[in-house]
């Protein structure tokens, strides 16, 4: 990085990511984009997280797990950097191309574009439902402005200076990045989405795992719209809805015999955390924050258009 204020900087979050931190910043040192300061927010890590990010051009910066929530920790790393676009990652993550940040710094030459966010897929734990979600709402096409709020900042880049007016809200359970989305929609600016901006998303979870995740992001979804409901109704029709849609693509994909178990308890498991998250009439509190974040122990068909240029290898 030169002496310069960077053109952007790289927020990740993180907490016990040893197994995968190392390869997430070994793709960002490869990219077209030679001018990045990595900022990486460590959230207690009692594993080798930070010994190993200490090996690559990275800013470290802490927040205890007694003051952690998923706004306050990216409103943390954001205060740390000083690039004039903000790009977030999970550091369960890693670039697919050595042309991802400059393929989600694109869009910003639209001066109305306030958020840019890539595609997702998943990896070889990734269960198949979770495979299926990643289709659904990361397309293989880009839509430079889409009609709607949505952003995802496991891969997304945001202005610093709109986040200056208007800091991610510490006090939600989840989708803070929806919040902030929403909010500059309403200041008439556009989200963009860019499909050629990929990154591998992994997770191997468990029931558990995947039932917490889904009724943190419902009780955010009830404090950012409180209005907004999410009955019984609502639970079994989208799990039986959404387990047949996965039977039969699995099915269709000759996949069926190894994944029908997956696909029962992950689709069960999604919808009752949604069900019980909006049923949620508790305090949000720190602890409430902490219990989710350290665990014990729409869309048309279309051709995407080639791409040109080969992927990382990361010598795996």
């Amino acid at each position: 990085m030169t002496g310069s204020q960077p053109r952007c900087s790289v927020v990740i979050r993180a907490y016990n990511e040893e197994q995968h931190i190392g390869r997430l910043l070994t793709g960002i040192t490869k990219q077209t984009v030679a001018d990045v300061e990595i900022i990486l927010v460590d959230s207690g890590s009692t594993d080798a997280t930070v010994a190993i990010a200490s090996h690559y051009p990275v800013k470290v910066v802490e927040i205890a797990p007694e003051a952690f929530t998923f706004g306050r920790s990216l409103n943390t790393g954001i205060r740390a950097a000083s690039g004039e676009y903000i790009v977030i990652t999970s550091a369960h993550c890693y670039p697919v191309y050595p042309d991802w940040l400059e393929q989600l710094l694109a869009p910003f030459a639209d001066d109305e574009i306030a958020v840019s966010y890539g595609k997702q897929r998943g990896g070889v734990t990734n269960h198949y439902s979770e495979h299926q979600f990643f289709r659904k709402y990361f397309p293989d096409t880009s839509q430079l402005r889409q009609g709607h709020p949505y952003s995802h900042n496991a891969n997304a880049a945001i202005r610093r200076a709109l986040w200056e007016q208007h800091p991610y809200n510490e006090n939600l359970t989840g989708l803070e990045d929806l919040a902030w989305s929403s909010w500059a929609s309403q200041q008439s600016y556009a989200v963009a989405y860019v499909a050629e901006a990929e990154v591998i998303h992994l997770h191997d979870e468990q029931p558990a795992t995947v039932y917490n995740r889904y009724r943190r992001e419902a009780i955010a979804m009830k404090q950012i719209l409180p209005h907004s409901q999410f009955n019984l109704w609502n639970f079994v029709r989208l799990w039986l809805g959404r387990t047949l849609l996965d039977v039969v693509q699995a099915r269709r994909e000759r996949v069926l015999v190894g994944h029908w178990r997956s696909i029962f308890w992950f689709r069960l498991y999604q919808y009752w955390g949604t069900y019980r998250g909006y049923r949620y009439s508790g305090k949000v509190d720190a602890q409430l924050h902490r219990a989710f974040y350290y665990p014990p122990g729409i869309l048309d068909e279309k051709t995407p258009a080639p791409r040109r240029i080969q992927p990382i290898e990361y010598g795996e």
